[in-house]
């Protein structure tokens, strides 16, 4: 292996350690404390792609980006008891949470395990892969997607979920519009601090996906746009403070350090307006939502 593949290899690694650190500490107890939302939240749009795209009845199947693993169990139950659903995250606590989840549901084919899907053996080969709103915060998307092709049989499909343009997923721009005109914007690279890495929209153009994915040697690349409303929480209160915490927004937020927190009451006090036009008679609010359903096959 040549010195400067070395060095690429290595400097992948290291910025990888920022993301992973991210995800196993401060993201973790955020997306825990919101777990409901992420969960129950997002399930229709699961539910959705599982319908137009059926897990292979006891096949392997793997699941990247598990995060809490609700799709990792639903793909074990959709799958049959002779198939294999596998998880996988980069973040330990994710994993554990995993497991924790799989035991209470009492299934006995599912399989989770850490690792960093840029670089490390994904095991399989595994008769399809899956990721709802996995593949997006890779900083290395290319990398990523080569890893997850290498793993999958000849022919094998593999389907993810990204948000589409920020213009249609008012939820986060808007939120994220709101924080701008108040908190100085700090770059990953003026911090020290971790960070989630690239962010929710950085898989939303199709044509720049498209030849990523051809480029690694998937084929066949097809999208299918998918519109909903998502709870993004039980209580305009609760909303708030999703916004707040995670996202743009909460990331904003949080790189800007003491800044951030100083100015976080006025930017919730803006927030109100903003994330109030989603509510509903009842308290909860819901939200238009734009996703990509991608599907693309590792050749023959």
């Amino acid at each position: 292996m040549s010195f400067e593949l070395n060095r690429f290899l290595w400097e992948v690694i290291m910025a990888n350690d920022v993301v992973i650190e991210a995800w196993n500490t401060v993201l973790f107890k955020k997306f825990s404390r919101f777990k409901f939302l992420f969960v129950e939240g997002y399930a229709a749009i699961s539910e959705q792609v599982f319908k137009r795209h059926p897990p292979p009845t006891d096949g392997k199947m793997l699941d990247v980006g598990c995060g809490f693993g609700d799709c990792t169990i639903r793909i074990a139950k959709l799958i049959g008891a002779d198939g294999v659903s596998y998880g996988v995250d980069c973040a330990t606590n994710f994993i554990q949470e995993c497991q924790l989840s799989a035991e209470q549901e009492r299934l006995k084919n599912t399989n989770f395990f850490v690792a960093d899907v840029e670089v490390d053996d994904l095991g399989g080969p595994y008769d399809e892969a899956f990721a709802r709103f996995g593949t997006m915060f890779f900083n290395m998307p290319s990398l990523a997607l080569k890893n997850i092709r290498s793993s999958l049989k000849p022919g094998a499909k593999f389907t993810q979920v990204v948000w589409r343009k920020r213009e249609d997923n008012p939820w986060l721009h808007d939120a994220e519009l709101c924080v701008k005109e108040i908190v100085p914007v700090v770059s990953h690279e003026e911090t020290d601090a971790v960070h989630c890495g690239p962010g929710p929209f950085s898989m939303s153009g199709p044509d720049m996906v498209s030849d990523m994915l051809q480029a690694v040697g998937f084929e066949r690349v097809q999208f299918e746009r998918f519109d909903s409303e998502i709870c993004i929480g039980r209580s305009i209160e609760e909303a708030i403070q999703f916004a707040l915490e995670l996202g743009p927004c909460g990331e904003i937020i949080r790189l800007a350090g003491e800044e951030g927190q100083r100015l976080k009451p006025e930017v919730e006090l803006a927030l109100t307006d903003v994330i109030g036009k989603f509510e509903r008679e009842d308290g909860s609010v819901w939200a238009p939502s734009s996703a990509w359903f991608i599907t693309a096959y590792n050749p023959l």
